[in-house]
Protein backbone atom coordinates (compact mmCIF):
# COMPACT_ATOMS: atom_id res chain seq x y z
CA UNK A 1 0.00 0.00 0.00
CA UNK A 2 1.44 3.33 -0.92
CA UNK A 3 1.03 6.03 1.53
CA UNK A 4 0.41 9.77 0.19
CA UNK A 5 -1.43 11.47 3.09
CA UNK A 6 -1.45 10.52 6.50
CA UNK A 7 -3.26 11.59 9.83
CA UNK A 8 -1.22 11.64 12.78
CA UNK A 9 -3.93 12.13 16.06
CA UNK A 10 -1.59 13.76 18.93
CA UNK A 11 1.68 14.48 18.98
CA UNK A 12 3.88 12.98 21.57
CA UNK A 13 7.31 11.34 21.44
CA UNK A 14 6.28 8.12 19.36
CA UNK A 15 4.58 10.71 16.92
CA UNK A 16 6.44 13.45 16.27
CA UNK A 17 8.93 10.19 14.94
CA UNK A 18 6.28 8.87 12.73
CA UNK A 19 5.79 12.31 11.55
CA UNK A 20 9.55 13.17 10.49
CA UNK A 21 9.85 9.45 9.24
CA UNK A 22 6.77 9.74 7.05
CA UNK A 23 7.74 13.18 5.82
CA UNK A 24 11.61 11.63 4.80
CA UNK A 25 9.55 9.42 2.83
CA UNK A 26 7.11 12.52 1.07
CA UNK A 27 3.93 11.43 2.58
CA UNK A 28 1.94 14.55 3.23
CA UNK A 29 1.42 14.42 7.02
CA UNK A 30 -1.79 16.07 8.86
CA UNK A 31 -1.53 16.20 12.29
CA UNK A 32 -4.55 17.21 14.98
CA UNK A 33 -4.31 17.28 18.54
CA UNK A 34 -7.65 17.63 21.09
CA UNK A 35 -5.45 19.81 23.53
CA UNK A 36 -1.97 20.90 22.47
CA UNK A 37 0.11 21.55 25.27
CA UNK A 38 3.60 23.57 25.34
CA UNK A 39 5.26 20.12 24.34
CA UNK A 40 2.97 19.07 21.36
CA UNK A 41 3.70 22.83 20.06
CA UNK A 42 7.36 22.46 20.47
CA UNK A 43 7.72 19.46 18.45
CA UNK A 44 5.92 20.88 15.75
CA UNK A 45 7.59 23.59 15.84
CA UNK A 46 11.10 21.67 16.10
CA UNK A 47 8.99 19.30 13.03
CA UNK A 48 8.39 22.55 10.52
CA UNK A 49 4.36 21.83 10.80
CA UNK A 50 1.61 23.31 11.47
CA UNK A 51 -0.14 21.80 14.49
CA UNK A 52 -4.14 22.01 14.47
CA UNK A 53 -6.56 21.27 16.90
CA UNK A 54 -9.06 19.06 16.37
CA UNK A 55 -12.17 20.71 17.25
CA UNK A 56 -11.23 23.90 14.76
CA UNK A 57 -11.41 21.04 11.57
CA UNK A 58 -13.54 18.39 10.12
CA UNK A 59 -12.36 15.42 11.39
CA UNK A 60 -14.84 13.07 9.13
CA UNK A 61 -13.11 15.11 6.23
CA UNK A 62 -9.61 14.26 6.90
CA UNK A 63 -10.07 11.06 7.63
CA UNK A 64 -12.06 10.08 4.22
CA UNK A 65 -8.94 12.19 2.34
CA UNK A 66 -6.36 10.07 4.56
CA UNK A 67 -4.96 6.36 3.52
CA UNK A 68 -3.82 6.00 7.17
CA UNK A 69 -4.88 7.32 10.67
CA UNK A 70 -1.64 6.82 12.85
CA UNK A 71 -2.93 7.87 16.55
CA UNK A 72 -0.17 8.40 19.17
CA UNK A 73 -0.19 5.53 22.11
CA UNK A 74 -1.87 7.26 24.41
CA UNK A 75 -4.73 8.38 22.14
CA UNK A 76 -8.14 6.56 23.07
CA UNK A 77 -9.09 4.01 21.24
CA UNK A 78 -12.72 5.75 21.39
CA UNK A 79 -11.33 9.06 19.86
CA UNK A 80 -13.43 10.26 17.18
CA UNK A 81 -11.21 10.09 14.48
CA UNK A 82 -9.77 6.96 15.69
CA UNK A 83 -13.63 5.43 15.60
CA UNK A 84 -14.48 7.16 12.08
CA UNK A 85 -11.90 5.58 10.56
CA UNK A 86 -12.69 1.95 11.58
CA UNK A 87 -16.06 2.50 10.64
CA UNK A 88 -15.67 3.84 7.02
CA UNK A 89 -12.30 1.18 6.40
CA UNK A 90 -9.49 3.70 6.61
CA UNK A 91 -6.90 1.20 8.27
CA UNK A 92 -5.67 2.58 11.62
CA UNK A 93 -1.77 1.74 12.42
CA UNK A 94 0.92 2.03 14.99
CA UNK A 95 4.32 2.78 15.02
CA UNK A 96 4.53 -0.82 15.11
CA UNK A 97 2.86 -1.36 11.23
CA UNK A 98 5.23 1.11 9.77
CA UNK A 99 8.26 -0.22 11.03
CA UNK A 100 6.98 -3.72 9.89
CA UNK A 101 6.28 -2.21 6.48
CA UNK A 102 9.45 -0.18 6.24
CA UNK A 103 12.10 -2.93 7.68
CA UNK A 104 12.78 -6.62 6.85
CA UNK A 105 14.90 -6.79 9.58
CA UNK A 106 14.42 -9.49 12.61
CA UNK A 107 12.58 -8.29 15.11
CA UNK A 108 11.70 -9.87 18.89
CA UNK A 109 8.85 -8.43 20.76
CA UNK A 110 8.11 -8.69 24.82
CA UNK A 111 4.65 -7.69 26.14
CA UNK A 112 2.69 -8.37 29.25
CA UNK A 113 1.11 -6.65 32.05
CA UNK A 114 3.97 -6.59 33.67
CA UNK A 115 8.27 -7.04 33.05
CA UNK A 116 8.58 -6.02 29.82
CA UNK A 117 11.34 -3.34 30.20
CA UNK A 118 12.98 -6.02 32.21
CA UNK A 119 12.75 -8.69 29.97
CA UNK A 120 13.18 -5.93 26.81
CA UNK A 121 16.28 -4.90 28.64
CA UNK A 122 17.79 -8.51 29.54
CA UNK A 123 16.99 -10.00 25.81
CA UNK A 124 18.81 -7.01 24.60
CA UNK A 125 21.74 -7.66 26.64
CA UNK A 126 21.93 -11.21 25.59
CA UNK A 127 21.86 -10.55 22.60
CA UNK A 128 24.56 -7.86 22.68
CA UNK A 129 26.67 -10.35 24.78
CA UNK A 130 26.48 -13.08 22.02
CA UNK A 131 28.37 -10.63 19.33
CA UNK A 132 24.92 -9.92 17.88
CA UNK A 133 23.81 -5.76 17.02
CA UNK A 134 20.71 -5.08 18.93
CA UNK A 135 18.71 -2.49 20.38
CA UNK A 136 15.72 -1.91 22.00
CA UNK A 137 12.98 0.03 20.86
CA UNK A 138 9.24 0.36 21.33
CA UNK A 139 7.61 0.88 24.26
CA UNK A 140 10.47 3.42 25.67
CA UNK A 141 12.78 6.36 24.78
CA UNK A 142 13.31 5.00 21.04
CA UNK A 143 10.71 4.97 19.01
CA UNK A 144 10.81 2.01 16.68
CA UNK A 145 10.51 4.13 13.47
CA UNK A 146 13.74 5.22 14.70
CA UNK A 147 15.68 2.31 15.43
CA UNK A 148 15.10 0.78 12.08
CA UNK A 149 16.87 4.05 10.83
CA UNK A 150 19.90 2.64 12.08
CA UNK A 151 21.43 0.47 9.19
CA UNK A 152 23.96 -1.18 11.65
CA UNK A 153 21.12 -3.18 13.85
CA UNK A 154 20.97 -6.63 13.42
CA UNK A 155 18.12 -7.04 15.38
CA UNK A 156 14.93 -5.25 16.83
CA UNK A 157 14.14 -6.12 20.77
CA UNK A 158 10.66 -4.18 20.56
CA UNK A 159 9.02 -3.58 23.81
CA UNK A 160 5.22 -3.68 23.22
CA UNK A 161 1.88 -2.55 24.65
CA UNK A 162 -1.07 -3.50 24.08
CA UNK A 163 -1.83 0.01 22.34
CA UNK A 164 0.75 -0.18 19.87
CA UNK A 165 0.06 -4.00 19.11
CA UNK A 166 -3.80 -3.20 18.83
CA UNK A 167 -3.33 -1.36 15.49
CA UNK A 168 -0.69 -4.04 13.84
CA UNK A 169 -1.62 -6.02 10.52
CA UNK A 170 2.19 -7.20 9.41
CA UNK A 171 4.06 -6.47 12.85
CA UNK A 172 5.87 -10.23 12.92
CA UNK A 173 8.45 -10.67 15.37
CA UNK A 174 10.50 -13.89 15.07
CA UNK A 175 10.08 -14.55 19.10
CA UNK A 176 7.37 -13.16 20.87
CA UNK A 177 7.43 -13.33 24.81
CA UNK A 178 3.79 -12.55 26.65
CA UNK A 179 4.65 -12.71 30.23
CA UNK A 180 1.24 -12.24 31.71
CA UNK A 181 -1.68 -10.49 32.19
CA UNK A 182 -3.90 -8.81 34.86
CA UNK A 183 -6.48 -6.28 34.11
CA UNK A 184 -4.85 -3.11 33.58
CA UNK A 185 -5.06 0.40 31.22
CA UNK A 186 -9.16 -0.03 31.55
CA UNK A 187 -8.98 3.68 31.05
CA UNK A 188 -8.05 3.11 27.43
CA UNK A 189 -9.60 -0.69 26.57
CA UNK A 190 -13.53 -1.25 27.21
CA UNK A 191 -12.76 -4.49 29.53
CA UNK A 192 -10.09 -6.97 29.80
CA UNK A 193 -11.01 -9.21 27.00
CA UNK A 194 -10.20 -5.99 24.58
CA UNK A 195 -6.99 -5.65 26.62
CA UNK A 196 -6.11 -9.36 26.37
CA UNK A 197 -7.32 -9.75 22.50
CA UNK A 198 -4.48 -7.07 21.87
CA UNK A 199 -2.07 -8.44 23.49
CA UNK A 200 -2.37 -11.38 21.77
CA UNK A 201 -1.71 -9.79 18.83
CA UNK A 202 2.02 -10.33 19.38
CA UNK A 203 1.56 -13.27 17.81
CA UNK A 204 -0.79 -12.91 15.12
CA UNK A 205 1.41 -12.37 12.11
CA UNK A 206 3.72 -14.89 13.04
CA UNK A 207 4.46 -18.44 10.83
CA UNK A 208 5.51 -22.13 11.71
CA UNK A 209 8.98 -21.00 11.48
CA UNK A 210 8.89 -18.47 14.37
CA UNK A 211 8.58 -18.70 18.26
CA UNK A 212 6.06 -17.73 20.88
CA UNK A 213 7.20 -17.78 24.64
CA UNK A 214 4.32 -18.35 26.83
CA UNK A 215 3.97 -18.58 30.42
CA UNK A 216 2.50 -21.53 31.73
CA UNK A 217 1.19 -20.82 34.80
CA UNK A 218 -1.00 -17.90 33.52
CA UNK A 219 -4.51 -19.12 32.56
CA UNK A 220 -4.79 -16.00 30.18
CA UNK A 221 -2.01 -16.55 28.12
CA UNK A 222 -1.79 -19.97 27.83
CA UNK A 223 -5.46 -19.86 26.11
CA UNK A 224 -4.37 -17.48 23.68
CA UNK A 225 -1.36 -19.78 22.88
CA UNK A 226 -3.55 -22.18 21.67
CA UNK A 227 -3.71 -20.21 18.45
CA UNK A 228 -0.50 -18.87 18.04
CA UNK A 229 0.82 -20.32 14.33
CA UNK A 230 4.61 -20.82 15.89
CA UNK A 231 6.35 -22.97 17.89
CA UNK A 232 5.34 -22.71 21.55
CA UNK A 233 7.93 -22.57 24.14
CA UNK A 234 6.49 -22.72 27.69
CA UNK A 235 8.20 -21.22 30.67
CA UNK A 236 7.28 -21.04 34.45
CA UNK A 237 8.35 -21.35 37.94
CA UNK A 238 7.40 -24.90 38.38
CA UNK A 239 6.26 -26.36 35.03
CA UNK A 240 7.16 -25.49 31.25
CA UNK A 241 10.07 -25.96 29.10
CA UNK A 242 11.95 -23.64 31.13
CA UNK A 243 11.46 -23.58 34.96
CA UNK A 244 12.76 -24.02 38.78
CA UNK A 245 14.20 -26.70 39.27
CA UNK A 246 16.53 -28.19 42.23
CA UNK A 247 17.74 -24.44 42.50
CA UNK A 248 18.47 -24.00 39.10
CA UNK A 249 17.17 -22.20 36.17
CA UNK A 250 16.44 -25.03 33.74
CA UNK A 251 15.89 -25.02 30.14
CA UNK A 252 15.00 -28.59 28.15
CA UNK A 253 16.28 -29.91 30.52
CA UNK A 254 19.47 -28.75 31.25
CA UNK A 255 20.65 -26.87 33.96
CA UNK A 256 21.55 -22.99 32.88
CA UNK A 257 22.20 -20.98 36.26
CA UNK A 258 22.20 -21.38 40.06
CA UNK A 259 19.26 -19.45 41.99
CA UNK A 260 21.60 -18.80 44.24
CA UNK A 261 23.79 -17.15 41.56
CA UNK A 262 21.15 -14.58 40.26
CA UNK A 263 21.15 -10.79 42.14
CA UNK A 264 17.54 -10.55 41.69
CA UNK A 265 15.52 -13.79 42.92
CA UNK A 266 11.96 -13.38 43.63
CA UNK A 267 9.43 -15.48 41.94
CA UNK A 268 8.57 -12.72 38.91
CA UNK A 269 12.63 -12.19 38.72
CA UNK A 270 12.72 -16.04 38.07
CA UNK A 271 9.97 -15.88 35.31
CA UNK A 272 11.55 -12.81 33.92
CA UNK A 273 14.93 -14.44 33.86
CA UNK A 274 13.58 -17.48 32.45
CA UNK A 275 11.43 -15.87 29.33
CA UNK A 276 14.66 -14.00 28.26
CA UNK A 277 16.52 -16.58 28.40
CA UNK A 278 14.41 -18.59 26.28
CA UNK A 279 14.09 -15.91 23.79
CA UNK A 280 17.76 -15.09 23.65
CA UNK A 281 18.35 -18.72 23.26
CA UNK A 282 15.98 -19.24 20.26
CA UNK A 283 17.71 -16.07 18.56
CA UNK A 284 20.82 -18.20 18.47
CA UNK A 285 22.63 -17.30 21.78
CA UNK A 286 24.86 -19.31 23.54
CA UNK A 287 23.16 -20.97 26.91
CA UNK A 288 26.86 -19.98 28.40
CA UNK A 289 26.75 -16.24 27.54
CA UNK A 290 23.20 -16.42 28.66
CA UNK A 291 24.11 -17.27 31.83
CA UNK A 292 26.80 -15.18 32.21
CA UNK A 293 24.46 -11.95 31.56
CA UNK A 294 21.65 -13.39 34.13
CA UNK A 295 24.53 -13.69 36.74
CA UNK A 296 25.07 -9.90 36.34
CA UNK A 297 21.92 -8.52 35.78
CA UNK A 298 21.06 -6.09 38.53
CA UNK A 299 17.69 -5.17 37.36
CA UNK A 300 16.29 -1.72 36.56
CA UNK A 301 15.26 1.09 38.26
CA UNK A 302 11.93 1.35 40.68
CA UNK A 303 10.90 -2.47 39.87
CA UNK A 304 11.28 -3.78 43.88
CA UNK A 305 14.73 -1.52 43.85
CA UNK A 306 16.30 -1.60 47.18
CA UNK A 307 17.49 1.72 48.23
CA UNK A 308 17.99 1.72 52.28
CA UNK A 309 19.05 -0.69 54.80
CA UNK A 310 18.89 0.58 58.39
CA UNK A 311 17.83 -0.79 61.40
CA UNK A 312 16.94 -4.30 60.21
CA UNK A 313 14.24 -2.42 57.95
CA UNK A 314 15.27 -2.87 54.21
CA UNK A 315 13.04 -0.08 51.65
CA UNK A 316 12.16 -0.48 48.32
CA UNK A 317 11.41 1.24 45.40
CA UNK A 318 8.67 -0.05 43.39
CA UNK A 319 7.51 3.20 41.99
CA UNK A 320 6.99 0.60 38.38
CA UNK A 321 3.70 -1.37 40.24
CA UNK A 322 1.19 0.62 38.33
CA UNK A 323 -1.52 -1.88 38.75
CA UNK A 324 -2.10 -4.59 41.45
CA UNK A 325 -1.21 -7.39 40.00
CA UNK A 326 2.73 -6.29 39.94
CA UNK A 327 2.18 -5.51 43.93
CA UNK A 328 1.04 -8.68 44.16
CA UNK A 329 4.40 -9.95 42.67
CA UNK A 330 6.17 -7.73 44.66
CA UNK A 331 4.69 -8.40 48.08
CA UNK A 332 4.87 -12.39 47.37
CA UNK A 333 8.54 -11.97 47.65
CA UNK A 334 8.65 -10.83 51.28
CA UNK A 335 7.58 -12.30 54.74
CA UNK A 336 6.22 -9.30 56.46
CA UNK A 337 5.86 -5.74 54.64
CA UNK A 338 5.03 -1.68 55.08
CA UNK A 339 3.48 -1.52 52.26
CA UNK A 340 3.02 2.33 50.81
CA UNK A 341 0.00 2.17 47.99
CA UNK A 342 -2.17 4.87 46.28
CA UNK A 343 -1.90 7.40 43.66
CA UNK A 344 -3.97 7.70 40.29
CA UNK A 345 -6.21 4.46 39.94
CA UNK A 346 -6.18 3.82 36.22
CA UNK A 347 -10.03 2.52 36.43
CA UNK A 348 -9.09 -1.11 38.43
CA UNK A 349 -10.44 -2.94 41.44
CA UNK A 350 -7.95 -2.21 44.21
CA UNK A 351 -9.79 -4.76 46.57
CA UNK A 352 -7.75 -7.84 45.69
CA UNK A 353 -4.53 -6.22 47.32
CA UNK A 354 -6.61 -7.63 50.58
CA UNK A 355 -5.10 -10.80 49.78
CA UNK A 356 -1.88 -9.84 51.45
CA UNK A 357 -2.95 -8.76 54.86
CA UNK A 358 -1.55 -11.87 56.33
CA UNK A 359 1.63 -10.62 55.38
CA UNK A 360 1.53 -6.77 56.16
CA UNK A 361 2.43 -4.94 59.17
CA UNK A 362 0.42 -1.80 58.30
CA UNK A 363 -0.45 -0.33 55.45
CA UNK A 364 0.32 3.63 54.26
CA UNK A 365 -2.42 5.17 51.89
CA UNK A 366 -1.54 7.55 49.57
CA UNK A 367 -2.94 10.20 46.81
CA UNK A 368 -6.32 10.40 45.22
CA UNK A 369 -6.67 6.63 45.67
CA UNK A 370 -5.98 6.82 49.62
CA UNK A 371 -9.52 6.01 50.26
CA UNK A 372 -9.77 2.71 48.27
CA UNK A 373 -6.77 1.44 49.84
CA UNK A 374 -7.86 2.23 53.00
CA UNK A 375 -11.48 0.39 51.51
CA UNK A 376 -9.15 -3.09 50.83
CA UNK A 377 -7.52 -3.55 54.01
CA UNK A 378 -10.60 -2.10 56.75
CA UNK A 379 -10.77 -4.52 59.42
CA UNK A 380 -7.50 -6.23 58.66
CA UNK A 381 -4.29 -4.30 59.11
CA UNK A 382 -3.79 -0.81 60.81
CA UNK A 383 -4.09 1.89 57.70
CA UNK A 384 -2.84 5.24 57.58
CA UNK A 385 -3.36 7.92 55.50
CA UNK A 386 -0.13 10.40 54.26
CA UNK A 387 -0.56 13.67 52.52
CA UNK A 388 2.96 13.63 51.19
CA UNK A 389 5.70 11.04 50.65
CA UNK A 390 7.60 12.67 53.34
CA UNK A 391 4.53 12.01 55.15
CA UNK A 392 4.38 8.54 54.03
CA UNK A 393 7.98 7.45 54.76
CA UNK A 394 7.92 8.87 58.43
CA UNK A 395 4.74 6.97 58.76
CA UNK A 396 5.99 3.15 57.24
CA UNK A 397 9.09 4.50 59.74
CA UNK A 398 6.88 4.30 62.75
CA UNK A 399 5.22 0.75 61.74
CA UNK A 400 8.61 -1.18 60.75
CA UNK A 401 9.99 -3.80 62.61
CA UNK A 402 13.37 -5.21 62.32
CA UNK A 403 13.33 -7.60 59.55
CA UNK A 404 10.34 -5.97 58.11
CA UNK A 405 10.51 -4.70 54.26
CA UNK A 406 8.79 -1.36 53.40
CA UNK A 407 7.38 -1.36 49.82
CA UNK A 408 6.45 1.61 47.73
CA UNK A 409 4.36 -0.16 45.50
CA UNK A 410 1.70 1.98 44.73
CA UNK A 411 -0.92 -0.25 42.07
CA UNK A 412 -1.76 2.93 40.93
CA UNK A 413 -0.33 5.67 38.37
CA UNK A 414 1.74 8.60 39.72
CA UNK A 415 -0.10 11.55 37.77
CA UNK A 416 -2.00 12.91 40.81
CA UNK A 417 1.64 14.09 42.35
CA UNK A 418 4.62 13.67 40.05
CA UNK A 419 4.54 13.60 36.31
CA UNK A 420 5.96 9.83 35.77
CA UNK A 421 6.64 7.03 38.31
CA UNK A 422 10.08 7.58 38.09
CA UNK A 423 9.86 11.04 39.88
CA UNK A 424 7.99 9.26 42.29
CA UNK A 425 10.44 7.19 43.33
CA UNK A 426 13.12 9.12 43.17
CA UNK A 427 11.25 11.34 45.60
CA UNK A 428 10.54 7.99 47.82
CA UNK A 429 14.23 7.33 47.74
CA UNK A 430 15.08 11.12 49.03
CA UNK A 431 12.55 10.96 51.69
CA UNK A 432 14.54 7.14 52.83
CA UNK A 433 17.96 8.79 52.77
CA UNK A 434 16.21 11.69 54.91
CA UNK A 435 15.34 9.36 57.96
CA UNK A 436 19.56 9.06 58.44
CA UNK A 437 19.87 12.85 59.13
CA UNK A 438 17.08 13.48 62.26
CA UNK A 439 16.49 11.34 65.29
CA UNK A 440 13.59 8.77 65.37
CA UNK A 441 11.91 10.92 67.68
CA UNK A 442 11.12 13.43 65.44
CA UNK A 443 10.15 11.18 62.54
CA UNK A 444 5.78 11.35 62.67
CA UNK A 445 3.71 9.43 60.57
CA UNK A 446 1.13 12.36 60.49
CA UNK A 447 -0.97 12.49 57.41
CA UNK A 448 -4.22 13.86 55.98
Amino acid sequence: MALEHALVVGLAITTEAVVRRLRQRDVKVTVVDDRPSDASRRRALDLGIELFETASLDLAELVATADVVLPSPGVPIAHPAIQRAEATGVPVWSEFELAARWDARPMVAVTGTNGKTTVTTMITEMLVAGGRRAVAAGNNDVPLVDAIADPDVEVFVVEASSFRLQFTERFRPHVAVWLNLSPDHLDWHPDVDHYAAAKARIWAAQGPDDVAVVNAEDSVVMRYAASAPGRIVTVGLSTGDARVEDSHLVVSGRPLVAVDDLPRRLPHDLTNALAAAVTAMAMGVEPAVVAGVLRAFEGLPHRVQLIGDAGGVRWYDDSKATGPNAVHAAVRGFDSVVLIAGGRNKGLDLSGLRVHAPQLRAVVAIGEAAGEVEAAFAGTVPVVRADSMRAAVRAAAMHAQTGDAVLLSPACASFDWYESYAARGDDFAREVASLSDEPASCRNGGGA
